[in-house]
């Protein structure tokens, strides 16, 4: 099954503290698991920023909110158990525990206004009514759209541009990322081709004890498992080892099952992941705003 939303955690987190034990986040983490029959891949799954998995980020949102709302306790840090509160929600029997459940408590309410504080009413209704998601979710999934925009007309600008342009872009990326020396060595290193491509043996780490041949293709047409042939062929009667295939456009499944059956080793950059490394590595973008996420340091409010 999928990880639940924090909300549908909330009940089961309840449920889990009920033998009125003192557990830490490790714990409730193990037992929510194994109650809800959770599998590896739904553990591993992360967040986009890979920082965080999901399922942790998630319960521990719940007990944040059990705890705002009184139903759960944190007598030190690192740990909880439930409240006389959570013991009287759990004999009410409730199918489920959401926001709204927890407006009824005051304490809750006066969280809530804390938090949506600098909001509008338009967007505090939209979250507490419509959104399951964390507070981390919803930044990160403002993020990942933010980019897919950023990322798709970076591609169009790429296609709508000129082959000379597409050379001066490959060679400035693959320089950001640590590759082919300077600008000016890369640049030497590669030349065009007649079908609006360039390609050239690169330096793999600054004192040239390897190389990777390149091959970049300003392409519409789908790239097949013949084009790949041929580049290995040129890899061959280079001595190269190492090779990278960049194009604008995509490649066809043969393709890329063939790059992973042979050596050497070749990499096969689409027109998605050209993008994303230009974004990744400041080529051809800038930054519009910084926000800096802050979290409570729980060491601070310890006394010696």
């Amino acid at each position: 099954m999928a990880v639940p939303d924090f909300q549908s955690l909330m009940l089961p987190l309840l449920k889990f503290s009920a033998d009125g034990e003192e557990h830490t986040m490790q714990e409730a983490r193990e037992g929510l698991a194994d109650m809800l029959g959770l599998s590896q891949d739904d553990l591993e799954e992360r967040l986009p920023s890979g920082r965080q998995t999901t399922f942790a980020n998630r319960v521990a949102w719940a007990k944040v909110y059990l705890t705002q709302a009184g139903a759960l306790e944190s007598p030190k840090r690192g740990s909880f158990h439930i409240s006389d509160r959570g013991r009287k929600i759990l004999l009410e029997g409730p199918d489920c525990i959401s926001i709204k459940y927890l407006e009824r408590f005051k304490e809750f309410q006066e969280f809530r206004q804390a938090s949506n504080k600098s909001r509008t009413q338009k967007v505090t209704h939209t979250h507490d009514d419509v959104s399951s998601t964390t507070p981390e979710e919803t930044l990160e999934q403002a993020y990942q759209q933010l980019r897919d925009e950023v990322a798709n007309e970076l591609l169009h600008l790429i296609k709508s541009n000129t082959p000379e342009f597409f050379e001066k872009l490959v060679i400035h990326l693959i320089v950001s990322m640590g590759y082919g020396g300077s600008v000016k060595e890369a640049g030497k290193a590669t030349r065009k081709t007649a079908d609006e491509g360039i390609d050239g043996v690169i330096k793999e780490d600054r004192l040239g004890l390897e190389t990777i041949y390149l091959q970049a293709k300003r392409w519409e047409a789908v790239v097949g498992r013949p084009e790949i042939q041929k580049f290995v062929g040129a890899l061959h009667g280079q001595r190269a080892r190492k090779g990278v295939f960049i194009t604008t456009s995509r490649f066809s499944k043969e393709a890329m099952d063939y790059v992973g059956q042979i050596d050497p080793k070749v990499v096969l950059i689409d027109g998605s992941d050209l993008v994303q490394l230009m974004i990744d590595h400041g080529v051809g973008v800038s930054s519009a705003a910084l926000y800096e996420v802050k979290k409570v340091d729980t060491d601070f409010f310890i006394e010696d």
